[in-house]
């Protein structure tokens, strides 16, 4: 949903023709972890764990899958 030229702009302060390798940087500065986004996979992991006897206690939580996003803060890292 946000590997598109419209999402990527803003990201690419707002150079034309922007691609997901220059939103890459600046979206990896707003996690708590050094990645640039969640792929669709984890969330079909989440998905998978939750509907698992693993997660048979589990009740009534939000589980963010956002790679930190949500945190209160975010741990410096470098940027590659």
């Amino acid at each position: 949903m946000i590997q598109n030229p419209a999402i990527h702009a803003p990201f690419s302060g707002g150079a034309p023709g922007a691609d997901r390798a220059t939103a890459a940087a600046a979206m990896k500065a707003m996690h708590a972890l050094p990645i640039p986004w969640v792929d669709a996979v984890d969330i079909s992991n989440a998905v998978v764990w939750l509907a698992s006897d693993e997660a048979r206690y589990v009740t009534g939580v939000a589980l963010p899958v956002d790679g930190g996003m949500t945190a209160p803060y975010t741990i410096p890292h470098p940027v590659d």
